[in-house]
């Protein structure tokens, strides 16, 4: 909507138009203000502090490739967040988790028949 085109009776139109384009504005402000998470890498010293693992522990998992590490030189990286998702995928099941899981495979295999 342009200025030359509003008239008295337009006016509701006017500012519902100016309150869309606002929050539009909002919105883009917010997304670019919003900056993305830095991940910092760790030493061996802290993994061994997140995993409590001693070092030739640690060592030997990145060895056999078990454990997400990077290396630049002769020096080992981690990142937290990688560590602690490598954590909980070693979750062990519940009684109640293999019971789902039992259940949900007796009854996908009663749909297929």
């Amino acid at each position: 909507m342009e200025c030359k085109d509003l008239t008295f009776d337009k006016l509701s139109e006017a500012v519902a138009y100016l309150i869309e384009a606002v929050a539009e504005i909002k919105s883009l402000v917010k997304n670019k203000t919003e900056l993305p998470e830095k991940r910092i890498p760790i030493g061996i010293e802290d993994a061994c502090r997140i995993i409590q693992k001693a070092k030739p522990t640690i060592y030997a998992l990145v060895r056999k490739g078990l454990l997400p590490s990077y290396k630049r030189g002769k020096k080992l990286f981690f990142f937290e967040e990688e560590l602690l998702e490598w954590i909980a995928k070693g979750k062990k099941k519940t009684i109640l988790d293999i019971r789902a899981e039992m259940e949900a495979d007796l009854y996908s295999k009663s749909r297929r028949r």
